[in-house]
Parts: structure tokens; C-alpha cells; sequence
């Protein structure tokens, strides 16, 4: 610096933050002297380093494949809901199961075996199309409590237990009630409790061994009915059904089709006679329609209408007695 103040060399020779290549400007000499001037850096020098920030930066690209399923999920979404809107997704499960059991059992936990116990009327396969159980079904998603509730609902099972057994064992265990006749009213079957309580219409002969009451209130008087066939000895096998006649006695349908009246009362003993009988005249096995036996002591047959004919010939042939003359 000279005697008048002036600086005799160039700003960038002083070192006074003017980087080298860079274009001069005029700066204050007071406030290079003060420190407070600025590095001046030239524009095309900023646009570099930017440019070089932005190539050291990781570029963010889009997951590889991204898009394609997207259009794969639309396509599917699309394809369903036709599906289901057409039937042939209700078509699928009902034959094949629902997805996600097809799943399940892919896994290996498909029902392979089936145990069935306590049954005496209901059949195993009875047990199944009433539970819903079947191949479509995977043990892993398969819900005891909705598969006891259905089974309860059926009439002729009082309780039920489910068991799951993995990987591929069901375990079911039936308590039935227990049916003590089947009973007639109106020309409808029904199974009966022995109480008389009903549980369920008689759809088949699987019952054909239990008691047949027939009638009002007959259902009511199983008890009573089961007392007589056991006092009928060696005729038990031979009682068809028993007939509940105004609700106070009983009349006995036997398989021959002849019909035994019993009386209201001592209708034990009146069966007991009635099998003595039997076994000396075999009444029974005679051309007849009925035995009456509600009078006590006294035993009144019916007979058929060929029968009566021929024991009116009969009697027609025997010879008069001609009276003695007084």
C-alpha cells in the first residue's frame, strides 16, 4: 500500500478469498481489511457441484415388476367377480372346497379318517350330511362348536362331543335318545320317548322292532303297553301292535290279523289267561276275527264270515233230538 492508501496488488494475489480462476471483481479494500468481504464463487462453478451432488446421490427406482402386478391383480380381481356373479365360484367350492381349506389341506391337514361312536338307529353316513362333514373339508378349519351345533339339532341325538386329532383325525361321539315306540295318529309314524314324548317321523323300517301304539294318548301309555307284552309270554311275538281304544283300554292287533279285546282293567291277567289258552286250543290260529275278553270270565270269538257259514252247515246236519211226549 502506498503513501495515499492504495492497495498496489490485485485482490486475487492478496489471497483474500477470490479462488483461483475465478472472475475479479471490485471489492472495498476497507472491507478486505475488516475481513468481512465474501468468497465470490463463479456461477458455472456452482452448477458443477450440483451436478456432481446429484450423480453421487443413489437414484430411486421403482420396484422391478411393480406394475405388472398390478395388472395381474386387477385381471384376477376382475376374473372373481365375474365368477362369483356367474355361479361358477359357488359351482367350484361346492365341489372342491372353499380356498381356503384347499389351502389348509395342501399343508397336509385334510381329514383323512373319521371316528364315529355311540350310535344305535343314526347311521355314519347320517352323522356326516347332517354334520357337513365331507372331503371338501380341512381338519385346520374345521369348527367343533358349529359341528356340534348341527348335529344337536338333529332329533334323534341328545348330545355330542367333537374331538380334532391333528394332523388328519376327527373324533365324534353321539349320546341318542332313546325311542321306546313308534306311535300312529292320524295316519302319521312317529318315534316316541317312554314318556311319550315325540322325537322325530318314522322315515323308514329301522324301527320296526320297537313297540306300535296306535291311537290318542297311546303315546302316553308306552309304559303300559310294554307291562302287557311282557305278560304275554309266548304270544309276544305274535302281537302286531296295540291299539289305544277311547283312551282307556287296550286292544291287541295280532299278526295273523285277528283282534284280542282286553279289558280296562286286569288286562295282565286277562293276557295271561288269553296265552294259556293259546298254548291247549290255539284260538288264534283259527279262522276268526276277534277274541273278546272285557268281560271277566267269559271268552267270545267272532268268527269270519266262511267260517260262520260253515258252522251253520255244520249244525244244519246234525240230527234233531225230538222231544219226549209228556
Amino acid at each position: 500500500m502506498d503513501g495515499g492508501g492504495r492497495l498496489l496488488r490485485t485482490v486475487s494475489e492478496a489471497g483474500f478469498g477470490l479462488p483461483e480462476g475465478a472472475r475479479s471483481r471490485i471489492v472495498s479494500p476497507f472491507s478486505l481489511l475488516a475481513g468481512t468481504a465474501r468468497p465470490i464463487q463463479a456461477a458455472p462453478v456452482r452448477k458443477r457441484r450440483r451436478l456432481q451432488r446429484a450423480a453421487a446421490e443413489p437414484r430411486r427406482r421403482p420396484l422391478p415388476g411393480l406394475g405388472t402386478l398390478l395388472v395381474l391383480a386387477l385381471l384376477g380381481g376382475t376374473a372373481l367377480y365375474g365368477a362369483v356373479r356367474n355361479g361358477q365360484y359357488a359351482t367350484f367350492v361346492a365341489e372342491n372346497g372353499a380356498p381356503a381349506d384347499l389351502v389348509a389341506k395342501a399343508l397336509g391337514f385334510s381329514i383323512d379318517a373319521v371316528t364315529i361312536s355311540g350310535l344305535k338307529s343314526l347311521t355314519p353316513g347320517e352323522i356326516l350330511r347332517d354334520g357337513g362333514v365331507s372331503g371338501r373339508n380341512s381338519l385346520a378349519l374345521l369348527d367343533p362348536g358349529a359341528l356340534r351345533d348341527r348335529l344337536k339339532s338333529v332329533a334323534l341325538v341328545q348330545d355330542v362331543s367333537v374331538r380334532k386329532l391333528f394332523p388328519n383325525d376327527l373324533h365324534i361321539a353321539v349320546t341318542e335318545r332313546d325311542a321306546a315306540a313308534v306311535w300312529q295318529k292320524d295316519g302319521q309314524l312317529s318315534l316316541v320317548s317312554t314318556d311319550g314324548t315325540p322325537i322325530d317321523a318314522v322315515r323308514d323300517d329301522r324301527f320296526n322292532a320297537l313297540p306300535f301304539v296306535v291311537g290318542d294318548g297311546a303315546n302316553t301309555r308306552v309304559g303300559e303297553f310294554q307291562a302287557l307284552l311282557a305278560a304275554a309270554g309266548e304270544l309276544r311275538d305274535k302281537v302286531r301292535a296295540g291299539i289305544f281304544v277311547g283312551q282307556r283300554r287296550w286292544t291287541l292287533q295280532m299278526t295273523s290279523g285277528v283282534e284280542v279285546q282286553l279289558p280296562e282293567l286286569d288286562a295282565v291277567d286277562t293276557l295271561k289267561r288269553l296265552a294259556d289258552i293259546e298254548r291247549q286250543s290255539h284260538i288264534l290260529e283259527k279262522d276268526v276275527l276277534s277274541v273278546d275278553l272285557r268281560i271277566p270270565g267269559r271268552l267270545t270269538a267272532r268268527l269270519s264270515e266262511d267260517a260262520a257259514a260253515q258252522r251253520a252247515a255244520m249244525l244244519a246236519k246234525r240230527p234233531k233230538h225230538k222231544a219226549d211226549p209228556a
